[in-house]
């Protein structure tokens, strides 16, 4: 009974943080339209989330077991609880700010000890690997459903000045608060997770880096991380600008794009109970690898004439992204797990701490250097050399698996 509630509360907190992470582009469309936001102003929200996720990454991972990865993850979403609620109490610019910076403060506690908490319901690599699968597809679906929740508030009628949209806030509150209660009446055994007296610290993380493993890991991650979002930012544009897809049909192939990744990481969540994880990630990444290529070579010859509207007549290049989206979808959960698996209990949080850094960084490494291609060549050219990065990561997988059978991280 407590191991299901725990996964429960994992379930429903991920999917909370998959939702509010993600308004960023929303916000930035109705923060202009009606609180007079520029947009050199709103350029600045993202980084107020993503540079506090990596910085209080690296400054707190080490010592949440000391204040308790459970009461951490509560603290988490209490104050993400409260930055939902300002937002429309107290609605402007410098308001959305805070929200974004303590959105990013409390997702990197609550990432970590959402991690760290797998580690502490599961007890084998492939129940590890099946359960982080799950868990992410539960983030992919909050992602979906927060644009299903804005387009209610702000609705297809109204009045641009309207703040109506202010209001999707308040359920974001409320699911908060449900994640609170669930996380509460959870009884965890922590001790597990409990570092050696004198061993928890900056350092002690740092020193991490040094071991095979471990530095795999980061450049998968990164690598990763690099490409899905590099993909996911620019695709309502690729899709406007490059396909010829209506602005409001960019946006619909967005939410299928997310869903198609909140649908890969189910299925692979059910697969990896049954099936090793290097050969699943291995033919991923090929077919990802082939459909990002087979995008770029239709893309250059489907540009429509007049905006598509019609989802069923989109070109094929926009359906080849569910196709990407499904198979990047199992990636970086089952490299995580990979490296948690592997690794003592004890030294979960530190990990993590560098697993959301790196993430993090390598999330707008991405975005920013798709932005550039974009700019400087086409969207065509700009997803076709995502083909790059998969072929690397396709090498740095079978130097993981190599590390991971032979390896574990010292106590």
């Amino acid at each position: 009974m407590q191991r299901s509630r725990l996964i429960a509360a994992l379930v429903v907190t991920y999917f909370t943080y998959g939702m509010v992470l993600n308004t960023v582009g929303t916000v930035i469309l109705q923060s202009a339209a009606t609180l007079g936001v520029t947009k050199a102003q709103a350029g600045w929200f993202d980084g107020f989330k993503d540079i506090t996720i990596a910085v209080v990454s690296f400054l707190l991972a080490s010592y949440l077991p000391r204040i308790g990865l459970k009461r951490a993850m509560m603290a988490g979403l209490a104050v993400t609880g409260l930055a939902c609620v300002l937002m429309p109490l107290v609605p402007g610019y410098l308001t959305i700010c805070l929200h974004y910076a303590v959105i990013g403060f409390a997702f990197a506690c609550v990432k970590i000890g959402l991690y760290a908490m797998i580690g502490l319901a599961t007890s084998t690599s492939r129940q590890h690997a099946s359960l982080t699968a799950i868990i992410e597809g539960a983030f992919m679906l909050g992602v979906l459903s927060i644009a299903v929740l804005f387009s209610h508030f702000i609705g297809g009628g109204r009045l641009a000045s309207n703040r109506d949209w202010l209001d999707a806030y308040w359920p974001l509150a409320a699911l908060c608060v449900v994640a609170f209660v669930l996380l509460a009446s959870v009884v965890i055994d922590e001790s597990a997770d409990q570092p050696e007296p004198g061993t928890a610290s900056i350092a002690a993380m740092l020193a991490l880096v040094r071991l095979p493993l471990v530095l795999i890991f980061i450049a998968c991650a990164f690598t990763y991380v690099f490409i899905e979002q590099g993909i996911g930012t620019w695709l309502p544009t690729f899709n406007n600008e490059v396909l010829g897809l209506s602005q409001a049909t960019s946006v619909i192939a967005g939410s299928v794009y997310a869903a198609s990744i909140a649908a890969g990481r189910l299925v692979s969540g059910v697969l990896l109970r049954r099936v090793n994880w290097y050969p699943i990630l291995i033919i991923c990444l090929v077919v990802v690898a082939g459909a990002v290529l087979a995008i770029g070579a239709l893309s250059s010859v489907s540009a429509a004439t007049t905006p598509i509207t019609d989802w069923t007549k989109a070109p094929l290049a926009a359906y080849l992204f569910l196709v990407v989206g499904f198979c990047l979808a199992p990636v970086y959960p089952t490299i995580v797990s990979v490296l948690l698996s592997a690794s003592p209990k004890s030294r979960h949080t530190e990990l993590l701490g560098l697993v959301v850094m790196f993430s993090a960084l390598g999330g707008t490494a991405g975005s920013r250097l798709t932005a550039i291609l974009f700019a400087s060549t086409s969207g065509a050219i700009a997803f076709s050399l995502m083909a790059i990065p998969a072929g690397l990561l396709l090498a740095g997988l079978t130097l993981l698996r190599r590390q991971w059978v032979r390896a574990r991280v010292p106590e």
